[in-house]
């Protein structure tokens, strides 16, 4: 069993930055950082792997950064110029080295106009 517990979600302005974190009880292979608006799917956010490579979904291209503390098995996702369709449910997810998929609880966090 993993634990991963989020920090950082909130309200924040149009243009305004939050930083989000992810521990994880213990070592990933990859750890991500999806979102959930209401009445719309759960997407992907941003992943890095435990080697440092990443990927980003277009919409958060050149505003977010997905960083990782390997030391301290933690995940961090910075968002900048944030807007109000950013405004969702972020959940962490991390995946093992068996491929076994967990979640965070989620944090809101809210981008007013």
């Amino acid at each position: 069993q993993v634990q991963l517990v989020e920090s950082g979600g909130g309200l924040v302005e149009a243009g305004g930055s939050l930083r989000l974190s992810c521990a994880a009880s213990r070592i990933l292979k990859s750890m991500a950082w999806y979102r959930q608006a209401p009445g719309e799917q759960r997407e992907l956010v941003a992943v890095i792997a435990r080697a440092g490579t990443t990927n980003y979904a277009d919409s958060v291209k050149a505003r977010f950064i997905i960083a990782g503390d390997n030391a301290k098995n933690t995940v961090f996702l910075q968002m900048n110029s944030l807007k109000p369709e950013d405004t969702a449910v972020y959940y962490c997810q991390g995946t093992t080295y068996y491929n076994q998929i967990y979640w965070g609880q989620g944090t809101q966090v809210t981008v007013s106009s």
